[in-house]
């Protein structure tokens, strides 16, 4: 299973990126997945979920500006970041979880420039 996380970019406060996380090995019809985030000198932090039947959760300091979702006929899950503010630079990963294993994709720099 691999996971490829792309998207990522300088941006200005305010402006948007889309981020995509392209699955390959399996079909994840039947998997969770999130995005996750870690700047630099803090800890990853889990931004948005997207359950194997289509719930999203949001983290606070990202709901009503982030949108998770996902195209099964592509095998991606995307993530819609509006409004994008400094405090949002970040790697961003991708993660997997089915049936009790968790699978990460590599990182993507989101910088936003204030």
């Amino acid at each position: 299973v691999q996971l490829q996380a792309s998207g990522g970019g300088l941006v200005q406060a305010g402006g948007s990126l889309r981020l995509s996380c392209a699955v390959s090995g399996l079909t994840f019809g039947n998997s969770a997945i999130a995005w996750f985030r870690q700047a630099p000198g803090k800890q990853r932090e889990l931004v948005a979920t997207i359950s194997s039947g289509g719930i999203t959760n949001y983290a606070g300091s990202v709901k009503g500006r982030f949108t998770i979702s996902r195209d099964k006929d592509k095998n991606t899950v995307y993530l819609q970041m509006n409004g994008l503010k400094h405090e949002d630079t970040a790697l961003y990963y991708c993660k997997l979880t089915v049936l009790g294993r968790a699978y990460w994709g590599q990182g993507t720099l989101v910088t936003v420039s204030s």
